[in-house]
């Protein structure tokens, strides 16, 4: 199946938020943004059941699913799975500094390693026919000069290498936790901005501390007074934003990617379109804690919306008593008071 997507916009991967029921609900609310998967760590792709981390929905699409690993053929091998089960791109992780990921040398501890990047990228590539993107950091521990950076795409792109996703901080891998490490290295937007300047011929996205739809076309337009340069980007990453808030998405279509048609004119739409897909889920055994839980902040910033977290928050361990998570959504849904 061929999808066409456009990079403009994209949902950043985030382990235990962006699962393939957010990826559903989060294309309720816009038709044209990429969504990313969790990372999916390749020796468990190799190892467990496939369908656990492949699993989603055509219309989820277009969609992309993270790999981590540094071993490039069992890389190639999870590219392969990833192209058979449909999505449209493969991504291979260089910038998660979870502790986890350190001590399978991956993550971002490869940002050490440029050689081994690049032939994990290129034994991907081969082995797929989809396109393989990077998603990395501008630097990792004492690793943080504009030399090390731009040394580090030169030599994956030199691979063959044409799509980075850049998070416009440094990694610290000893001493800040995950959630330390995307609030507490100073952002450095003018250094992905640079790096477009520089390499006009790749595609590069910037990620990091992005908050609003106006941020967003800052980076895209190259708005100097709001990104710190003249250099237009070719996409933005949001991550936290749209997952604690999902209505912002709701202008994305229009702003980002010239399309009038709204994929849903209210919250509550986005919720009664979501409700068929919840009741399949969880007729097929998916808690209801785990469909329930992507939606607490649709109505973030209107009268009711604690109350209606509070009762999802609460009746999900029990939805049978609700007649389903489906009754339980309708239920909390009376709640809000949402202008349409």
């Amino acid at each position: 199946m061929n999808i066409d997507f456009n990079r403009r916009l994209s949902i950043a991967p985030m382990l235990d938020c962006t699962d393939r029921h957010e990826r559903y609900f989060l294309r309720l609310i816009s038709k044209h943004a990429l969504l990313y998967s969790e990372m999916v760590v390749t020796h468990a792709l190799l190892h467990a059941k496939p369908e656990m981390f492949l699993g989603h929905e055509e219309f989820e699409y277009p969609a992309v699913l993270q790999l981590g690993g540094s071993n490039p053929a069992d890389l190639a091998k999870c590219s392969k799975m990833v192209e058979a089960a449909g999505f449209q791109e493969v991504n291979l992780n260089c910038g998660c500094p979870s502790d986890r990921v350190q001590s399978g040398s991956f993550g971002a501890c490869l940002m050490k390693d440029k050689n081994l990047v690049a032939d994990c990228f290129k034994s991907m590539q081969d082995a797929v026919s989809i396109p393989v993107s990077i998603k990395c950091r501008i630097g990792v521990d004492e690793f943080d000069s504009w030399e090390f950076f731009r040394d580090f795409v030169g030599t994956v792109a030199d691979a063959g290498c044409k799509y980075f996703i850049i998070h416009a901080r440094k990694a610290w891998l000893k001493g800040l936790s995950p959630k330390e490490n995307r609030e507490v290295p100073p952002l450095h937007y003018e250094f992905v901005h640079k790096l477009k300047a520089e390499m006009p011929q790749l595609n590069i996205a910037i990620n990091g501390g992005i908050r609003s739809m106006d941020q967003v076309l800052a980076h895209l337009n190259g708005d100097p007074t709001s990104a710190g340069t003249g250099v237009a980007l070719d996409g933005v990453m949001v991550g936290r934003e749209p997952y604690e808030n999902p209505w912002f998405l709701h202008d994305a279509d229009e702003r980002v990617f010239g399309d009038t048609a709204p994929a849903a004119k209210s919250r509550k739409a986005v919720l009664e379109a979501y409700l068929p897909y919840v009741e399949k889920q969880f007729a097929e055994g998916c808690p209801a804690t785990i469909l329930v839980k992507h939606i607490y902040g649709l109505f973030a910033g209107l009268p009711g919306a604690r109350k209606f977290r509070q009762m999802l928050s609460e009746g999900a361990p029990r939805a049978k008593n609700y007649g389903g998570p489906a009754e339980l959504i309708r239920k909390a849904m009376e709640f809000v008071v949402e202008e349409v």
